[in-house]
């Protein structure tokens, strides 16, 4: 799909919700629901996602749609579902329907793991996407176990003693195919048909996929609202957030960088990270890049193995 067809698209999550300016979740949303022309349902996990698009008595979502608590998203849709094949057993329901569950980092990292962890086992035939910004940002900014190395978080705040958070993001991602489900991806809205045509591979999956897509937030950030999809761009270049999908098991790197960007050109333009760039953290930067570097490579590799 280019961006012709996904502009003419019927948006299925509409304006008038209440996210922050330069906030890419509703880019991420209208993205991952124009990848199926078929009926969609979503269940939806408390976050900002949910909180700033259905404010009684309004609602941005076009579509059936369930909210969950904060930390069982991948059980309600999973429980949908069932009940969606259950119907068409007895022959009360005929037609297609697709299933999309949406969480933050925090709903879906930390304490939504164990239902997303249980749902991909049982096989339930739906799409999970998280939208990782990096922190709990609906409840005011606390470090997640997305949070990046050396970012300050309200919970883990830069200062004397420690520099921000000191270990380094969770690998979600290769948790997911960890499961030996059939499709996980890792994408970004600064390319946007290649996000788009992960999600159309997702729904089109027969049992569990999982997308985990970079959330640009300039609250948490620090960063411009017009600066949203510039920064996901240099997350991409700096080979910090790269682009690739594991189906059956087969890694495939989606994007290789031309030209290798250092990772400082992604952080220095977040407020989260201004601490790192006095001199006496410049090891810290350092331990970004070598992270990077050796993370880069180890894909490579995966990619290469299969």
């Amino acid at each position: 799909m280019n961006l012709k067809e996904l502009a003419e698209k019927r948006p299925k999550f509409t304006s008038g919700h209440r996210l922050c300016g330069g906030c890419a979740v509703p880019i991420i949303v209208k993205a991952i629901l124009a990848g199926t022309e078929k009926p969609v349902v979503a269940a939806n996990a408390t976050g900002c996602l949910e909180v700033a698009s259905t404010i009684y008595p309004y609602s941005s979502w076009d579509i059936p749609w369930v909210h969950s608590a904060f930390e069982n998203a991948a059980s309600t849709v999973s429980g949908v579902e069932a009940a969606y094949k259950a119907l068409k057993r007895k022959g009360k329901l005929n037609k297609e329907i697709k299933f999309v569950a949406f969480g933050g980092d925090g709903g879906t990292y930390d304490i939504g793991l164990q239902a997303l962890s249980g749902a991909f086992e049982r096989g339930h035939d739906f799409v999970y996407v998280c939208y990782d910004n990096g922190a709990y940002m609906n409840t005011g900014g606390q470090r997640s176990s997305a949070t990046p190395y050396g970012a300050s978080a309200t919970t883990d705040p830069a200062g004397k003693v420690r520099k921000g958070k000191m270990e380094f993001r969770k690998n979600l991602t290769q948790i997911a195919v960890a499961h030996d489900i059939p499709y996980v991806a890792q994408a970004s809205i600064s390319n946007m048909p290649d996000l788009t045509r992960k999600a159309e591979k997702a729904f089109e999956t027969k049992g569990p996929a999982f997308l985990l897509v970079l959330s640009v937030c300039p609250t948490l950030w620090g960063t411009p609202a017009n600066a949203t999809v510039e920064l996901a761009k240099l997350a991409v270049e700096t080979r910090f957030w790269p682009l690739y999908e594991v189906e059956n098991g087969k890694y495939i790197l989606n994007y290789s960088p031309a030209k290798k960007l250092p990772v400082e050109e992604f952080l220095r333009p977040q407020r989260r990270f201004s601490h790192l760039f006095r001199p006496e953290n410049k090891g810290l930067v350092e331990d970004i890049q070598k992270h990077v570097d050796e993370k880069w490579e180890k894909l490579l590799n995966l990619c290469k193995e299969k």
